[in-house]
């Protein structure tokens, strides 16, 4: 009987224990997913204005890049080095070389239609990676998916939403105020919104671009699923892609331009490369963390987040550029003209 008791006692006190775990590591999870979509508003409002400078987007990449592996990777050596298995697959190895080139298409896409929109406009579109990243985890079994489950209208009626919400954000820009005129006048390539409020030919082919990001986005997020199944660890993951997207930027940098350059910008090589690496460091921590809520929620949840970013980015951009969100119609009204002008 004092067996039998001290048994359900220690079973109970186990059970109390492992859900005191489970409850804070829920927590640790949504506060530190919302505290990276703060990091990344914040990120992207820096970029809008670095790249105004005239700072080349692939060396953002290159040397971004580089700075993040050589950050993550003694975490990743501390943490998981008894989770790297004995023997690299090419499965594995072709699911990581997959992910960086998806993020290096990512990341380039990004900040090109950063540079020709707004912050704003730029956390905005990834409100779009749930609902995509919903449908490929759905075709390849990831997420289970019935129509009969009021789970999966939830995420059918969210994925609508995330459409609609990412669309009226490109949409509802207004212009930037007059006292931020000349920070918008180095930012703007040619012509963001012109004076009568209408969406113009690069501020359309800027949501464009972070359009097909955001499908690249979803690609990347996926794949770290897939891969992390045979290979359990996150940070090493990291490391080792964001050195792979790095490697290959470079590459593709030299083939294209025949140099490695950082742009026309005033700044020094040495002051370009302390910020590019000062940004790296933080946005590769939280993409550090990222992949291990990845692992541990899965793709879908660690999306669901991107929302976050939007509200502070737009938040951001009324206060430091003057863009606040406009409910007049003409902007949408104008959308039209805009495109067949654009295509001749």
């Amino acid at each position: 009987m004092t067996t039998t008791t001290t048994i359900t006692t220690s079973s109970s006190s186990s059970s109390s224990s492992s859900s005191r775990v489970g409850i804070m590591e829920e927590v640790l999870v949504v506060s530190g997913l919302i505290a990276v979509q703060i990091i990344f508003a914040i990120h992207a409002l820096f970029l809008n204005q670095f790249l105004a400078l005239g700072v080349n987007s692939l060396s953002i990449v290159i040397f971004g890049g580089l700075a993040s592996a050589l950050f993550l990777l003694p975490f990743a050596v501390v943490f998981e080095k008894k989770k790297w298995p004995g023997e690299l697959r090419p499965l594995v190895t072709v699911q990581m070389l997959l992910t960086a080139i998806t993020g290096v298409a990512f990341q380039v896409l990004t900040l090109r239609g950063l540079k020709m929109t707004s912050p704003a406009v730029a956390s905005a579109m990834p409100n779009l990676a749930p609902a995509i990243i919903f449908i490929i985890a759905a075709c390849v079994r990831f997420e289970r998916f019935s129509i009969w489950c009021k789970y999966s209208r939830a995420k059918v009626f969210g994925t609508i939403l995330c459409l609609g919400g990412a669309i009226a954000m490109s949409f509802m820009m207004s212009p930037p105020s007059s006292s931020n005129s000349t920070i918008n006048q180095v930012s703007s390539p040619l012509n963001k919104i012109s004076s009568t409020g209408s969406i113009s030919k690069d501020w359309l082919f800027g949501c464009f671009y972070m359009f097909i990001a955001v499908i690249f986005l979803s690609c990347t997020t996926v794949l770290q699923a897939a891969t992390m199944i045979n290979f359990p660890a996150p940070l090493t993951l990291c490391a080792v892609t964001t050195l792979m997207t790095s490697i290959i930027t470079a590459v593709m940098q030299f083939i294209v331009e025949g140099n490695l350059n950082f742009g026309s910008s005033n700044l020094s090589p040495q002051s370009i490369i302390g910020i590019i690496t000062l940004g790296a460091v933080l946005t590769g921590s939280c993409v550090g963390f990222q992949a291990w809520c990845v692992k541990k929620k899965g793709p879908v949840t660690v999306s669901i987040f991107n929302p976050v970013q939007t509200v502070c980015s737009a938040i951001l951009s009324a206060l430091v550029l003057g863009q606040v969100i406009s409910l007049e119609r003409r902007n949408a009204l104008h959308v039209y003209g805009t495109l067949r002008c654009s295509m001749g």
